[in-house]
């Protein structure tokens, strides 16, 4: 037989296409090509592959070879495509049986030797792999990540033998199957953060509703510990969420079988770039805010970052899933993060301090302040100030509720907004929040108040009133009332400029 057809798989964003790798063997000069839009690592497998069959004792062709990567139009990268043309060029040449090969998809990177390499996005690709009901053949060390899906029949191999042993049916590859997570570290609890009850019960309102938060205050008030123990606040992730976050992870190379339903905690630097905070790059990959998808998003020194980059964030903040266009290619992330960010009240930290140490000039805080455009601030449900703490506070015992409290009722809140609208507030449309988000006679006259106050905008006004949702889901009340409604205006006040 001179014609051999397997199946392997591209990444294009959070999508796994099949890819259909055809190896044909003709008459001729000896050569190599290989076809199908493949970029210098795919080109490259050439070399790979040409050792990998020489040196597990197998005859390399001396005949014309021609390897297809169909579809043509669909960029090639990554070397996952190795095991795959390996194969297709052992079959075609009769050194292994081809019996049953469409039963499979094979993903992997050769050494030289014949060894299997991890590879990048396995779960990803298993997933759409299952849904084909094919069993997927890939290198031992990405067999763990694979095996978290569930509906999967995934068979690793340590090497290309080991592969063709099973298809010669002298050897079979046994299913994997997903061990158990090890014990994981203790993760910082909220009752190590003295002090600070408003900013604690401003974060378990966030918690409730999936609202995003802005702190501002002095350095070492706290603002960054809080920061730390709000992902353990947050109710367990549901196995889609998980699976989801997983797979994102697995696409940037960076997945940890240990991290498997734990809520992601990204805290990038301010000098990061915008491709390196939204994604990016000639193959684009998942950026901070994907990688960050359903746990939380932490910008530290907030105005520090480039005004251009924060103001990428403004878009997904609303939409949840964010758009990375190239030339070549346009691929889609979700980004369904809750943003935490903190700042300083001006540009030395010390405005409002006790120790009036504070040197700056008004010109210089507005200006501080003002790089952070009003559009975006207008996205950001909670304002709250982070004050120095008082020496009683700092000095006595950490007595505070754990974190385990108080995600119970974070927990109880978000069950109330599953029963109602089968989504927690802050994904709310207009026409949802008209339902779900009924105000009292008291309550309306109070919004009223505050809208022509401060200002309120229609989105000011939509946030105030699911802001309020979680305060009254909290209270476990079935409809908004004036307490409520102060406390979200409470929140919501901090966003005018001092």
């Amino acid at each position: 037989m001179s014609l051999a057809v397997l199946r392997s798989r591209a990444l294009a964003g959070m999508e796994a296409p099949e890819v259909t790798v055809e190896v044909h063997l003709a008459n001729g000069l000896p050569g190599f090509a290989l076809v199908g839009l493949p970029d210098a690592e795919v080109r490259e497998a050439r070399d790979r592959v040409r050792a990998a069959i020489q040196n597990c004792r197998f005859e390399f062709p001396q005949r014309r070879i021609t390897v297809n990567l169909a579809p043509a139009d669909l960029p090639k990268e990554s070397g996952r495509f190795d095991l795959a043309i390996a194969l297709g060029i052992l079959i075609a040449s009769g050194q292994v049986a081809a019996t049953h090969s469409d039963a499979y998809e094979f993903a992997g990177e050769l050494g030289l030797g014949g060894e299997l390499r991890a590879v990048r996005g396995a779960l990803a690709m298993c997933h759409h792999a299952a849904k084909s009901a094919r069993a997927f053949v890939l290198p031992l060390v990405s067999a763990q990540e694979a095996a978290l899906v569930a509906a999967a029949t995934i068979l690793p191999a340590r090497n290309l033998l080991e592969v063709c042993a099973h298809l010669n049916g002298t050897e079979l590859l046994v299913a994997h199957t997903a061990a158990a997570t090890a014990a994981r570290p203790d993760a910082p609890d909220l009752a190590e953060v003295r002090g600070q009850a408003q900013a604690k019960r401003a974060l378990e309102v966030a918690a409730a509703g999936g609202h995003s938060l802005l702190m501002r205050g002095p350095p070492g008030t706290g603002k960054s510990m809080l920061a730390a123990r709000f992902a353990g606040i947050l109710p367990p992730m549901a196995e889609d969420e998980a699976l989801e976050s997983a797979a994102i992870h697995s696409l940037a190379g960076c997945f940890r079988v240990d991290q498997w339903g734990l809520r992601p905690y990204r805290a990038p630097h301010h000098s990061a770039s915008g491709p390196a905070l939204v994604g990016g790059g000639s193959v684009p990959r998942p950026g901070e805010i994907s990688l960050a998808h359903r746990g939380v998003l932490f910008l530290d020194e907030l105005p520090e970052f480039q005004r251009g980059v924060l103001e990428a964030l403004r878009e997904p903040l609303e939409s949840g899933r964010i758009a990375v266009a190239r030339a070549m290619r346009r691929c889609e992330f979700p980004a369904r993060f809750q943003l935490l960010a903190a700042m300083n009240p001006c540009p030395c930290g010390w405005l409002g301090h006790g120790s009036a140490r504070c040197r700056c000039s008004p010109d210089q805080i507005a200006r501080y302040r003002g790089k952070l455009s009003g559009p975006l601030l207008d996205r950001i449900d909670l304002v709250i100030e982070v004050p120095a703490l008082a020496e009683e506070d700092l000095l006595g015992c950490a007595d505070g509720e754990s974190s385990a409290t108080v995600r119970q009722r974070v927990v109880a809140a978000r069950a109330q907004q599953g029963l109602r609208q089968q989504k927690i507030n802050a994904e709310l449309t207009p026409k949802k929040i008209e339902s779900h988000c009924r105000v009292d006679g008291a309550g309306q006259a109070l919004l009223k108040q505050a809208m022509a106050r401060f200002n309120l905008s229609a989105r000011g006004y939509h946030r105030a009133l699911k802001l309020a949702r979680s305060v009254a889901d909290l209270a476990g009340a079935a409809d908004i009332g004036s307490a409520h409604i102060a406390e979200a205006i409470h929140y919501r006040r901090g966003l005018a400029v001092d």
